[in-house]
């Protein structure tokens, strides 16, 4: 990508309240990334997270928020991921999986453990910066992209139900991602016509030696 730009992406059913340690706190649990799931973004192409596209340094300070929303204070926060930060993420295999503990004073917090527990709210989402994929199908009308590298991470929320089955993405972050894939298929274009010009040359050079 010529010029990174923050991306978005949301999961469903993976936010739930549980029964925390003493009254002070709300526990939240839940899983803000998926890896190798084939996800379809907005009917423009299929995306894969690989699972080594994150690591451990990427998830020592990440905020909580809910919708994304950066104007207020978070509810909770992985500051160096240690097991008294208030939010701690743990990198498994096939997800990243969340554990919160947020004030049970904060009405934000109250509020939005409320929402949880009535199963209005369901999602979670990251928002993410990309400097690693790999573009397949360019050919196609349905290209698959893989992100191999996640630079930063710079918050999970809880989220509204996303608008797609599987996830839901801001237009601004879709057409970062149309961007990208514009510059892939011109650059597979350019490839391939170095290539044809090679081609014509060493044949040129193939009946001149004759």
């Amino acid at each position: 990508m010529s010029e990174k730009e923050r991306e978005i992406r949301s999961f469903l059913g993976a936010v739930e309240s549980r029964a925390a340690d003493n009254d002070d706190q709300i526990h939240l649990v839940g899983t803000p990334i998926v890896f190798n799931q084939s996800t379809d973004i907005g009917g423009w192409w299929e995306e894969v997270i690989e699972p080594t596209a994150i690591d451990e340094e990427t998830l020592r300070d990440v905020r909580l928020l809910v919708n994304h929303d950066f104007s207020g204070i978070p509810l909770a926060r992985s500051r160096r991921n240690t097991p008294n930060a208030t939010m701690r993420l743990f990198l498994r295999p096939e997800e990243v999986h969340m554990e919160a503990d947020l004030d049970a004073k904060n009405p934000k917090a109250v509020e939005l453990d409320s929402a949880i527990k009535r199963g209005d709210i369901s999602g979670m989402s990251f928002a993410f910066l990309v400097d690693g994929e790999r573009w397949d199908r360019l050919d196609s009308d349905y290209p698959k992209r893989t992100i191999t590298h996640i630079s930063e991470i710079f918050e999970v929320s809880v989220v509204n139900e996303p608008a797609y089955s599987q996830t839901s993405i801001s237009s601004r972050s879709l057409e970062s991602g149309k961007k990208s894939l514009e510059e892939a298929r011109a650059a597979l274009e350019s490839a391939r016509k170095r290539s044809a010009k090679i081609a014509e040359l060493n044949q040129r050079l193939e009946e001149i030696q004759r």
